[in-house]
């Protein structure tokens, strides 16, 4: 049961779920209807193409795909796993989350497709970073898996069964956050064009700067270990 979820965790997952609805958006009016915070519609593309034997755009789309997983792989080593735990460097990869995307924005610019590998790293990242939290679920770069869940646990309350209210609403926090970014994104990219991923690279710069004030704070009163 979430009864005891700090707010801590609430906050952060709703800002993540900004962050990368507001690059999903940018990617999708922009690197050519690519999504690029999750790899469903980009593996659709990429079956469509190796069928059509379009070898470039193949290449391409793969790129992404191991771009996404090179990202998840770059918060492994730096946090270690995915289970959300306070104390964990989560401001060192929200950082060089904000330097991916920043490097993706000054790539496509200049015309780089190259920025389109550096936002799908940035998005694999994020993902990898909180995977889940008191054996929860928590995906902050895709929502078809909160829906599924939200469906789930509304057939076990018809079925009689208690509904934990606190998952619940962290997770249409995650869904409520993932929309609202992706209109401040399409409404950035309508203004900026892909300047506008300047928007949730300073997202995730604000962050990273929230949870280290927090997480040393804490430390000053014993509630969070070390690094």
């Amino acid at each position: 049961m979430f009864t005891k979820l700090p707010r801590w965790v609430e906050v952060g997952a709703f800002w993540l779920a900004a962050i990368a609805g507001a690059v999903n958006a940018i990617g999708l009016l922009g690197f050519r209807h690519q999504a690029v915070s999750h790899l469903t519609g980009t593996s659709t593309w990429l079956s469509l193409t190796l069928v059509g034997a379009d070898l470039g755009e193949s290449l391409h789309l793969f790129g992404v795909l191991l771009a996404f997983v090179l990202g998840a792989a770059l918060s492994g080593v730096i946090i270690g796993d995915a289970v959300l735990r306070l104390g964990r460097r989560y401001s060192v990869a929200l950082l060089i989350e904000a330097a991916l995307l920043l490097a993706a924005m000054l790539a496509l610019m200049r015309g780089s497709t190259s920025g389109h590998f550096l936002a799908s790293a940035a998005c694999g990242l994020q993902n990898g970073m909180v995977s889940t939290y008191s054996g929860a679920a928590i995906r902050t770069t895709h929502v078809s898996g909160l829906f599924t869940d939200l469906g789930t646990m509304l057939g076990a309350r018809l079925r009689g069964h208690a509904m934990d209210r606190r998952k619940a609403v962290l997770y249409l926090l995650l869904i409520v956050g993932f929309i609202l970014g992706g209109c401040v994104g399409a409404l950035g990219f309508q203004q900026m064009q892909f300047a506008a991923l300047a928007i949730p690279a300073a997202g995730a710069a604000a962050l990273a700067l929230l949870y280290w004030i927090y997480r040393y704070r804490s430390m000053a009163v014993g509630q969070a270990p070390p690094p």
